[in-house]
């Protein structure tokens, strides 16, 4: 008997608890709604714009200003083409007085370095005229010099040479003075050759730069002449195409 009433205080006191519990979780979980709902936004339509009169009547007007103008751009005359052919005309005429505006200063270029070749060409053949006139001179000296040992050489002017000189065999003494004529005479003679042969190099040189003057010459003559000539092409050329040219009278300005 003692233990069924002990079961049942306590099946009694786990029920209570077991309410109790409920109660308590049901009691939070109420505050917990109210909460949210209370700081939960409100959401509120926005106020819708309606434009007023004016605004109507300014948007109508730049509506109908732009169409005006779109009309006028559209209604715009065309280019003449007249006067595309003649800009057409215009820009070909610059392009070609370019085109020859470069070819003259290349021809001129080129006439700049033909003539600083031929200035350095004159000068050396007046260069190689000195020297041949330099050797010329030399062998005219030594020629006469070879001409008078080859006098001296002759047995009675040794003898005559030797006459006043006291010896006791005087005929080592012309011996010696014939040996001393003799080595000079070669001495001269080789002096010569050596400039037998510079003025052949030199007359050979001289023929090579007068043959480059004479043909760097030729070639600005020929380009003043052809410069010349090109100049009177154009001239006709223009004077003929002004000629040909129809004339076009203005056309009137519209008025206002």
């Amino acid at each position: 008997m003692t233990k069924y009433s002990m079961r049942k205080l306590a099946g009694g006191a786990l029920a209570l608890f077991l309410v109790a519990g409920f109660m308590l979780v049901d009691s939070n979980a109420q505050k917990r709604r109210r909460k949210r709902r209370a700081s939960a936004p409100r959401i509120t339509n926005p106020a819708i714009y309606q434009p007023s009169a004016n605004d109507n009547a300014n948007t109508t007007g730049d509506t109908s200003n732009t169409s005006e103008n779109a009309n006028t751009q559209s209604t715009k005359p065309s280019e003449d083409p007249e006067e595309m052919k003649r800009t057409i005309r215009s820009l070909s005429t610059q392009v070609d007085r370019l085109s020859d505006k470069l070819g003259q200063m290349q021809e001129e270029q080129r006439s700049l370095v033909d003539l600083e070749r031929l200035s350095r060409g004159e000068q050396r053949s007046a260069q190689l005229h000195a020297e041949m006139r330099d050797v010329q001179a030399k062998e005219a000296e030594l020629q006469a010099r070879l001409e008078d040992i080859s006098y001296a050489l002759k047995p009675e002017n040794i003898e005559r040479a030797t006459a006043g000189v006291g010896s006791t065999h005087p005929e080592e003494v012309r011996e010696q003075r014939r040996k001393q004529l003799e080595s000079e005479k070669q001495r001269v003679q080789g002096q010569l050759d050596h400039l037998a042969a510079s003025r052949a190099s030199l007359e050979q040189a001289i023929a090579a730069s007068e043959s480059e003057v004479d043909r760097l010459r030729k070639k600005l003559d020929a380009a003043d002449q052809a410069a010349i000539e090109n100049a009177k092409r154009k001239a006709q050329a223009e004077a003929s195409s002004q000629t040909s040219q129809p004339y076009s009278s203005p056309k009137p300005t519209p008025g206002p």
